[in-house]
């Protein structure tokens, strides 16, 4: 198994009536501000144990387990909503950080949540980076009908039981099911992943399964529409220099077969004042696990210029 060369240490946050998990490496220093790490969805913050061990230079850094997933519970609620990542990470940022502007690292879900945090936010940011946080398709306000319907009709399912997630036998099936969802992830990596990703619970036959540390109910869609345009408002009002970082892999031509390009991000991040964009080779969706020492030379060079 993997054996990480920076330990982390964990705590609990109250933040909005839940218990948030915050997995942190290093310590504080009063001339530098807290590196923080956002995962993405149905991730956790022990993902980042990979780029946090190839840092150069060891620094304070948080990783939140977003609520719903990790050891941060979900607070019984059968949906979640963009905004509510915002006001926990807004949060999160008074507990550690006060008034002081942070680092902010961010992918997947984490990269979109950052992007629009910043922008919400732009005083507390000093740099930004965003791993494959592309957003979504523009959609026309005449798909809101179909949404609104296919929402309701995902909670129903969700109370039905037929939204669950997949339970393997042992912590093992976790590992092989991550091998297949990302063929470049090795076995000593996925082993050490496993075991933060899941965790065996009794079931009704009084046997232990391996459930993923995930609510299902982030199955759900949004019942809004992606608007565009918002988007592109909180993008101009950032602040931060930002670093966009995609992979060699392109994850927008497969996930949306045309319905939203890599142009079409690009274009949309001119709207930020000060972007500019890096690409890592030989690497997916999950580049932070395919190329840990490029993502964190990536990182650290550009948070220190």
């Amino acid at each position: 198994m993997y054996q990480a060369l920076r330990i982390s240490r964990s705590e609990f946050v109250p933040v909005r009536n839940l218990s948030y998990h915050v997995r942190m490496w290093g310590e504080p220093a009063p001339a530098r501000p807290p590196l923080v790490l956002l995962h993405g969805w149905m991730d956790v913050a022990a993902s980042w144990q990979f780029v946090v061990d190839a840092l150069a230079e060891s620094r304070w850094i948080l990783a939140p387990d977003w609520r719903g997933f990790g050891l941060t519970a979900g607070g019984n609620v059968d949906n979640y909503w963009m905004p509510d990542y915002l006001a926990d990470l807004d949060w999160l940022l008074d507990h550690y950080a006060g008034d002081a502007p942070v680092d902010l690292v961010g992918h997947s879900m984490g990269g979109n949540v950052a992007m629009q945090y910043a922008g919400v936010r732009p005083q507390r940011i000093r740099r930004l980076v965003n791993l494959e946080g592309f957003g979504m398709p523009a959609f026309e306000p005449e798909q809101a009908p179909a949404r609104y319907a296919k929402w309701i009709d995902e909670q129903k399912r969700l109370h039905r039981g037929e939204m669950a997630l997949a339970s393997y036998s042992a912590v093992d099936g976790v590992a092989r099911r991550l091998m297949k969802t990302n063929p470049r992830l090795s076995p000593d990596k996925a082993d050490w992943l496993a075991a933060h990703w899941s965790a065996p619970r009794p079931h009704a036959d009084g046997s232990d399964r391996w459930e993923i540390l995930g609510d299902p109910a982030h199955k759900i869609i949004n019942a809004h529409i992606f608007r565009c345009d918002e988007m592109l408002a909180l993008y101009a009002a950032i602040a931060a220099p930002v670093l966009a970082v995609e992979a060699s892999d392109d994850s927008l031509s497969q996930w949306w077969k045309g319905r939203y390009t890599l142009a079409e991000y690009h274009e949309r991040l001119k709207k930020v004042p000060d972007a500019r964009i890096a690409r890592v080779e030989d690497a997916g969706h999950m580049l932070h696990h395919d190329q840990p020492a490029r993502v964190a030379s990536l990182i650290e060079n550009f948070l220190l210029g």
